[in-house]
């Protein structure tokens, strides 16, 4: 079993492979129950959000770790993936703008996301 911060950088690792914009991980660890982290990305379109979901959830589960529930996967505009003590948004561009969850979660500390892609 990984530890949740193993998980975040498969997860990020597999969205900057696949080209995602603007990854943010949020250490949500201190301020909810919900989970310990949340990846916040930006997609092209409907259809790289679902590329990026099939490719999170592909890299997750080669390392024995399935997701318990995703939403918004056929509405085009966002996914959120629920893996628990892991949360990966992803979003169009417009979609990330009306949601600002950066802003609802200013509080969470910023990840530096250049270690977890290089190591």
């Amino acid at each position: 079993m990984l530890t949740s911060k193993e998980m975040a950088k498969i997860a990020v690792k597999a969205l900057d492979d696949k080209k995602a914009q603007n990854i943010k991980v949020l250490a949500t660890k201190d301020l909810t129950v919900l989970a310990d982290y949340f990846i916040i990305c930006t997609a092209t379109s409907s259809t790289h959000i679902k590329t990026l979901s099939d490719e999170v959830e592909k890299q997750l589960e080669e390392h024995g770790e399935t997701s318990l529930h995703r939403e918004g996967y056929r509405d085009g505009g966002w996914v959120l993936v629920d893996f628990g003590c892991l949360v990966v948004h992803l979003f169009t561009k417009e979609v990330r703008e009306f949601y600002s969850l950066e802003r609802l979660w200013s509080d969470a500390p910023e990840l530096d996301i250049s270690s977890l892609i290089t190591e």
